[in-house]
């Protein structure tokens, strides 16, 4: 739409909307729960807020390519921190807010940032913990008034600084209008530490270009309006979220609601109901099993006319697609529509046009389930290191198991050994102070992204695996593990799945059960338990993951097959460091960490 003006920068997006467009409508620009109720920030308060803490920045001391660490959850503050840091010419280095305080002096010595803004109290003990090894840290600032403490030396709350930038901006009334008129598009925007499965973080750098380009592509794309509402969910300091979620959200017009957490989503979708939503499959794999959960708790009678009604919507779908739809058919699905579909949408809000997914694949027959019921789930693929979207999928024009056709403005190519390749305005200017990784990425202007795959007939691209996933059994046959998990998570009782087999002479797995089903099978056929362990520990329980595995392997060749798993009682999680903040696997990790059970299968199996 026009709301855009073709603009280089963030900045003059902030402008635009807070100086001209946000004059001309009434209504929400941002909307955030308080006190157990949505509220409102119109765009006359989003300017008032943010010019009042970069009046406040800039009083102490923050100036043109000085580093401004943000590290908090969703948040009407996360955006003030962000456009205000921006408007003064500064930089920003969003944390995700389940870093490590290693972690964390990590970021804050490499980004070399002068202030960080935290959330709340835990945030702000992290930053404490290693504020005597943060060399160039200079002060904190927390979000939450309640959490400021007056004892700690250079520690300001949101508010304070607030109202230090309103006595300021009456000193130096033109400072935010002069610093904002020199921000241009190749001035870096943001600093963004990508958690890496292997080594440490590394600093990807991003102007205002690379983002805008995206944002543009993104608006030109898809069918984003100033009547959209989005609900937001996944964290802003990813660059997905915040490139789609926010900054697209906002050049649109549109208005953006945040989620209070995960196990929320549900009631907030009630409550704001949504007709956008960025996300990343493993929402959907929970939605999904929460459905079939329910549908199989019900009488037979019922379960029947859901999967017949499923069924329905799956030979309509393929018609709509065919263009060509039987009248019997659409007699067929109507009835369907009235008796499940209307009510599986109304889990979502009732209004929702599509959703986004991104961050991970998506797999085909959670799209295909979603748009047997009406909803579509727009799969798109990328790298922080592009902004990040390379391709997506689009409402009129999709394919499951696809990531899509090449983002507008972006070229991609794949090289003889099946890299996928990427060249646009939208690719990074390198790994901050990093060049030898810089060189390794980007060659003759060209990202090389680690990724391997293919483009079929259609142009659809497919992504096949991680390069550096990529193993070889000892019987010299490659693996592509993530497809082959993906698959296996299609089962409802499998949470998370891990592939192990390189070099070895089979396919074994780690597996996570999902133990909410699997404590209500358990409850059904009387087995006794008294927590994961022993479910995991439990050869029943042991016998119906492999029972159910067996539809899956099905699909599989015979060297992709699983031919032993083992149970584990408790989840991958990022504080134990086994996945990444983005939710990948550190394979490396994992596999060292359970070398010991790992090894047992084998041996087990090779006596």
């Amino acid at each position: 739409m026009a709301l855009l003006k073709a603009c280089d920068t963030i900045t003059e997006v902030y402008r635009f909307l807070t100086e001209e467009y946000g004059k001309t409508v009434d209504k929400d620009l941002l909307r955030y729960k308080f006190n157990n109720n949505y509220t409102g920030v119109s765009y006359s308060k989003f300017k008032e807020e943010t010019d009042a803490f970069a009046f406040g920045l800039a009083s102490l001391g923050i100036k043109r390519e000085d580093k401004v660490a943000i590290m908090a959850e969703n948040r009407p503050e996360w955006v003030y921190t962000d456009m205000a840091a921006l408007a003064l010419g500064a930089i920003d280095v969003p944390l995700y807010p389940s870093l490590t305080a290693a972690s964390v002096e990590f970021i804050l010595n490499n980004s070399e940032s002068k202030c960080i803004v935290v959330s709340n109290k835990f945030q702000l003990n992290k930053v404490l913990k290693i504020l005597n090894k943060c060399k160039y840290l200079k002060f904190i600032i927390v979000m939450n008034e309640n959490d400021f403490d007056p004892s700690v030396k250079n520690l300001h709350s949101f508010n304070q600084v607030q109202e230090i930038g309103n006595e300021y901006k009456n000193m130096k009334p033109d400072l935010l209008k002069n610093s904002m008129s020199t921000v241009k598009g190749n001035d870096v925007c943001t600093i963004i530490y990508t958690s890496g499965t292997t080594g440490v973080p590394k600093g990807v750098v991003l102007t205002h270009k690379n983002i805008m380009s995206n944002v543009t592509s993104a608006l030109t794309a898809f069918p984003i309006t100033e009547d959209d509402v989005f609900l937001s969910f996944l964290p802003l300091c990813h660059i997905f979220e915040r490139m789609a979620g926010y900054y697209t959200a906002f050049a649109a017009g549109g208005t953006v609601c945040y989620a209070e957490s995960i196990e929320k989503i549900s009631t907030n979708l009630a409550e704001i109901n949504p007709t956008i939503m960025t996300s990343v499959p493993r929402l959907f794999e929970r939605i999904y099993s929460r459905i079939i959960r329910n549908v199989e708790s019900q009488p037979e009678k019922k379960q029947k006319i859901f999967y017949w009604a499923m069924e329905t919507g799956r030979q309509y779908a393929n018609a709509k697609r065919e263009g060509k739809i039987p009248i019997a058919l659409s007699i067929k699905h109507k009835v369907a529509d009235k008796l499940v579909f209307k009510k599986l949408r109304g889990r979502f809000g009732g209004k929702i046009r599509f959703f986004i997914s991104g961050g991970a694949a998506l797999p085909r027959e959670l799209g295909e389930f979603f748009e047997a019921f009406g909803v579509i789930v727009i799969e798109g693929y990328g790298l922080t290191e592009s902004s990040p979207v390379l391709a997506a999928n689009r409402p009129d024009d999709y394919k499951f198991g696809s990531v899509g056709k090449p983002f507008p403005g972006v070229e991609i190519k794949i090289a003889p050994d099946g890299e996928i390749l990427a060249r646009g305005p939208n690719i990074m200017q390198g790994y901050y102070k990093n060049k030898k990784e810089t060189s390794a990425a980007i060659k003759d202007g060209w990202l090389y992204t680690g990724d391997i795959g293919v483009f079929d007939t259609d142009g659809f691209l497919l992504i096949t695996d991680r390069k550096k996933h990529l193993f070889k059994t000892s019987a010299g046959k490659y693996i592509a593990p993530t497809p082959i998990e993906n698959t296996f998570l299609g089962s409802k009782y499998i949470d998370q799945f891990v592939l192990i087999g390189d070099r070895r002479m089979f396919l074994s797995a780690l597996i996570v059960p999902d133990y909410e089903a699997v404590k209500e099978y358990a409850d059904a056929h009387n087995i006794p338990y008294a927590d994961e362990k022993d479910l995991a520990q439990n050869d029943e329980i042991y016998k119906l993951l492999e029972k159910d595995m067996v539809q899956f392997q099905k699909k599989l060749a015979n060297y992709e097959r699983v031919r032993k798993f083992v149970l584990l009682d408790n989840p991958f999680t990022i504080d134990s460091g086994e996945i990444t903040p983005s939710l990948k696997i550190k394979r490396k990790v994992v596999e060292e960490k359970y070398s010991e059970l790992i090894n047992r299968m084998y041996e087990r199996l090779s006596n």
